[in-house]
């Protein structure tokens, strides 16, 4: 048991150690939440109740864990059985609100990182939701849509036990888009005979959100945006590269390109591409209907733009770039990847995944003094838009593309705002993960001391 009048530092250090034993096997979300502690020393120097009230080892647990079997049937009549997993981290905020994620990688370790992370960043947002994150390790990619279908219908046959508008509303996430979501909610909308917003990410003819699927891509620039005008620059002229080519990386380059930067490097599964004349409108509308609607490879971007250059198994960031967005999935640069960035000139990162720089890779952007920016505060956009789904819903009500699109700029501004104002009140002025850190757990863990032990 920990010792809570000992000095900040040695509880933190004890802290982990107990919490690392525990979590002995989860190494993303050890990693998770070691970069959050470690930005907490000030604050709980400040206010030592929260270390009374044994606030870090609540918030590290997760309220609730469900795990079910998923069996369905494929177009050979074969039937597959997958995990499927939901995590109600902290509803200390309002109702669990969290993606859905459906690939081979997907596990119980890797679901509690997106949920303590999601806490976290919906507390950023400002909106009243808590934090939490599903999913399977069914992969989409390869499956007809009949089959999908079977999958999601299968899967929410248990999911819908746990979930709903008050309580638990999913969106969508990697490998589950507005199909699979359609999927979820018919049979969701069958088995409780009720039309509700319990899942957000819908199709705008039957309850989404116009620019939802652009909001957490559209975000990530606009929070570039707010950096670089913190050192009198904008995203004009910029060269830029990506990592991923699904909804973040896709509508990221989009906002980019609108904004007036050149997108010269982005990547999927099979390897990455080099196009030194940079992104279009034209391209863009080419890479949609690839990754959208004939979910092709990136290979195939180089038959249409044979100028362009295909690397099979490579990476975007040996590219020359001013601002880099690794938008793809967790630790997906490391220390090397950093150093080659810095090497050719990188001024900017901004994230567009859940924790996809290494600790290695953080520590060395914030050693070389650029801008930096962690998932949680720079990717919020969509669970913003969720939220602003949720809203619309309510009221019956649909919002034209400029207002929420007014909403999501006013949104990530203030997510910027509230980074460096805490950055600089706990005496770390410009971090902003620190900042992050420290603006969305103070406000879940006030929540938590107000509302008892529970």
């Amino acid at each position: 048991m920990l010792n809570t009048t000992m000095n900040t530092q040695t509880y933190l250090s004890d802290f982990l150690t107990i919490f690392r034993r525990k979590n002995a096997a989860q190494h993303v979300f050890i990693q998770a939440v070691e970069e959050v502690v470690r930005t907490l020393a000030p604050v709980l120097d400040k206010k030592p109740q929260y270390i009374k009230e044994r606030i870090l080892e609540r918030m590290v647990e997760p309220e609730r864990m469900i795990a079910f079997r998923v069996p369905w049937k494929d177009d050979n009549g074969e039937i597959h059985v997958n995990r499927g997993f939901r995590v109600q981290f902290n509803s200390a905020l309002g109702p669990y609100k969290g993606g859905i994620r459906f690939h081979e990688s997907v596990t119980a370790d890797s679901l509690k990182f997106l949920a303590f992370e999601q806490t976290f960043k919906n507390s950023l947002t400002t909106l009243p939701l808590g934090g939490g994150k599903g999913g399977s390790d069914f992969d989409t990619r390869g499956k007809s849509a009949d089959e999908v279908m079977r999958f999601c219908h299968s899967f929410i046959n248990e999911l819908y036990h746990h979930i709903g508008y008050h309580t638990d509303i999913p969106a969508g996430d990697l490998g589950c888009g507005a199909r699979e979501i359609g999927y979820m909610f018919g049979q969701y909308k069958k088995l409780t005979n009720d039309f509700t917003g319990a899942f957000t990410g819908k199709k705008p003819n039957w309850g989404g959100s116009l620019l939802r699927p652009e909001a957490t891509g559209y975000g990530v620039a606009y929070f570039a945006q707010n950096m670089l005008a913190t050192r009198k620059d904008e995203l004009k002229g910029k060269t830029c590269v990506i990592s991923g080519t699904g909804n973040v990386g896709i509508y990221t380059m989009e906002k980019l390109t609108q904004l007036g930067a050149n997108v010269v490097g982005f990547m999927d599964y099979d390897g990455s591409v080099y196009d030194k004349e940079g992104i279009n409108a034209e391209k863009l509308a080419y890479l949609k209907d690839l990754v959208f609607v004939r979910r092709g490879s990136l290979k195939e971007y180089v038959q249409k733009y044979p100028h362009a250059h295909f690397r099979p198994g490579q990476k975007t960031w040996d590219i020359a770039c001013d601002c880099a967005f690794p938008t793809a999935c967790e630790n997906e640069l490391d220390g090397a990847a950093a150093n080659t960035l810095l090497k050719n000139g990188c001024r900017l990162v901004c994230e567009g995944a859940n924790m996809p720089s290494t600790p290695e890779a953080v520590q060395a952007f914030q050693q070389a003094g650029i801008l930096y920016s962690p998932g949680k505060a720079s990717n919020a956009g969509g669970v913003a838009v969720s939220g602003l789904e949720m809203t619309q819903n309510s009221m019956r009500v649909y919002w034209s593309r400029e207002e929420v699109d007014a909403y999501l700029q006013r949104i990530m501004a203030s997510i910027h705002t509230s980074c460096l104002q805490y950055a600089a009140e706990f005496a770390r002025p410009g971090d902003y993960v620190a900042g992050a850190n420290i603006a969305g757990f103070l406000k879940v863990a006030d929540a938590m001391i107000d509302q008892g032990l529970v």
